[in-house]
């Protein structure tokens, strides 16, 4: 309880303006680096969400502003769940009108004919600073010539790799992050770490084997969403979290831990503000360069997103 009390104390009312902030702790930069934009209405829809669900709607960055702006976060790095190739042009063009949105990680299979022409066509946008691939494709066993040289490509254009998949794809990464040294990756929502009371003995264990690659970044992204809870009743308690908060701390330390809301997603586990308050109590708690780091500088060493400010 000591613990508890000391993280809620230090953190929680210096990092939510208007809650007890100071100067210094209100200049706090916060990039959410995990947003889903799109329309269902538009021509063609969208293959995701999928209909009859409560994220099947239009969900675009006047939505996310309602809830971040007041949090004093003003900025997003848009990630695209669609495999649709012209999808990745509709958040681009979103982007042009929308400063908030200050990069974009696209969505392309490596094993498409034309991945090395889209990929460049995209590339040619500032803005497009990645793509994100499910875990079954950085399996290096079935398809390692074309995820290495899609990988080497993404390195050479400057542009990192997201990967969202279960635990058992890290040791994957770990090895592509050691064929591809330069290539700097991005692994979304905790490596499927699960619920965080529950973690299983494989998880903690490809995470220390993936965090020994040094441009391997961690994103703190998908965190209640994964606790078993009716949807939207995650627990609000930053203690309960601390397993798997702990563990990423010790295997990333502060360099490599990235802030994303995973939003809307994120509704299925708590509202947005809990989502932001959760992490603001531990990074906090570890002093304000940690909170620094953690909530922009990492985002900015790992995206190289744009400063439209």
């Amino acid at each position: 309880m000591k613990r508890r009390r000391f993280i809620q104390t230090a953190a929680l009312g210096a990092l939510l303006p208007g809650r007890g902030s100071t100067q210094e702790t209100t200049a706090l930069r916060v990039i959410d680096t995990h947003t889903h934009f799109y329309d269902p209405s538009r021509p063609g829809g969208v293959p995701w969400p999928k209909k009859d669900t409560p994220l099947y709607r239009t969900v675009l960055p006047a939505d996310w502003q309602v809830l971040a702006n007041p949090l004093g976060i003003h900025e997003t790095v848009v990630v695209e769940a669609s495999p649709l190739v012209e999808d990745n042009q509709w958040i681009l063009d979103l982007a042009a009108r929308e400063k908030c949105i200050v990069g974009f990680v696209g969505n392309l299979d490596p094993n498409d004919s034309q991945f090395v022409s889209n990929l460049k066509r995209f590339a040619a946008n500032p803005l497009f600073r990645g793509i994100r691939w499910r875990g079954d494709l950085v399996r290096l066993d079935e398809h390692h010539d074309q995820v290495c040289a899609a990988a080497r490509l993404l390195a050479e254009l400057g542009l990192e790799l997201d990967v969202n998949g279960p635990p058992t794809s890290l040791p994957h990464v770990a090895r592509l992050a050691e064929e591809v040294p330069d290539l700097r990756i991005v692994i979304n929502h905790l490596g499927g770490a699960g619920d965080p009371q529950n973690l299983k003995p494989e998880w903690k264990e490809n995470i220390r084997l993936v965090a020994k690659q040094p441009r391997v970044f961690m994103k703190v992204s998908g965190m209640p969403e994964q606790v078993r809870a009716e949807e939207g009743q995650a627990p609000r308690d930053t203690e309960y979290y601390l397993p798997v908060l702990e563990h990423l701390w010790e295997c990333f330390g502060p360099d490599r831990l990235i802030y994303g809301s995973n939003w809307p997603v994120s509704d299925r586990g708590a509202a947005y503000e809990t989502v932001f308050k959760l992490v603001s109590e531990y990074f906090q708690g570890k002093g304000q360069e940690a909170a620094q780091k953690y909530f922009w500088r990492n985002a900015k060493a790992a995206y190289q997103w744009v400063d439209r400010a």
